[in-house]
């Protein structure tokens, strides 16, 4: 569904992506894995049109997607949902407005049609009766579900997680982790993971994709890389698990 070939890109002269090779399988979660700093989060804007690569290409299905205006783009974007790290909901507007506000940016449904999507939404990601609540009024866990919940607003064919558990504590992340899940299941929607969170990697990967330095060294299933005798991926996992063990 979505190809990644040769992409780099660099900030002031320093390289953060070096030739990223990636393919995104259909239907499946694909967890990228890493190191601070390696480049997940910048190879997800790519894939938005947030930023354009130094070089390389983007395909989204069968369209090269980093060459496009923007003016092509609004159309590809509405079948990519984008969950950002920290939800960025619209602190003057309630929970209803946040998810209705995809729609109206996009004309996609009447205004009758607003509030039956926005229950439909709600619901599935456990928040069913919150229309009427203010973002400030949300626990952090409450907060990732609503933006969670405005990401699928516009049934996209993939959602992209910038860090979907990070500031959680282990029960909500798990609730996190198993709305993920659902959406896969039930929804049929691709996912492409990007997270520190190892324990939540593990949980909802299809397949595992480890950047390092820009690059990807390693993918697979969680149980390969763990096995992995690359170096730089032992040391990572050995040093993740022991942290998620004293956490």
């Amino acid at each position: 569904m979505i190809r990644l070939r040769g992409l780099r890109k660099s900030f002031d002269g320093t390289p953060v992506l070096q030739g990223v090779d990636l393919d995104l399988p259909s239907g499946k979660t694909t967890v990228v894995v890493g190191p601070s700093g390696c480049g997940k989060s910048v190879m997800l804007k790519h894939i938005v049109g947030l930023l354009r690569p130094d070089s390389g290409e983007v395909w989204f299905h069968d369209t090269r997607i980093d060459t496009l205006p923007e003016r092509r783009l609004g159309p590809i974007r509405t079948r990519i949902g984008f969950l950002f790290q920290l939800s960025a909901l619209f602190d003057s507007l309630t929970v209803g407005e946040n998810l209705a506000f995809p729609l109206r940016e996009n004309r996609t449904h009447s205004g009758a049609g607003f509030e039956d999507r926005v229950r439909e939404a709600l619901e599935m990601v456990d928040m069913a009766g919150s229309e009427h609540k203010l973002p400030a009024e949300l626990s952090g866990g409450q907060k990732k579900r609503v933006a969670l919940a405005r990401a699928i607003m516009l049934e996209p064919e993939v959602v992209l997680y910038d860090e979907p558990t990070t500031g959680l504590d282990p029960e909500r992340a798990k609730g996190i982790d198993d709305l993920v899940i659902r959406l896969k299941d039930r929804l049929g929607v691709t996912g492409l993971v990007v997270t520190h969170d190892i324990v939540s990697a593990r949980r909802v990967a299809d397949r595992i994709v480890m950047l390092d330095r820009g690059r990807v060294i390693a993918q697979g299933s969680f149980e390969d890389l763990v096995r992995s005798d690359e170096p730089r991926v032992r040391s990572f996992f050995e040093a993740a698990g022991h942290a998620a063990s004293i956490s």
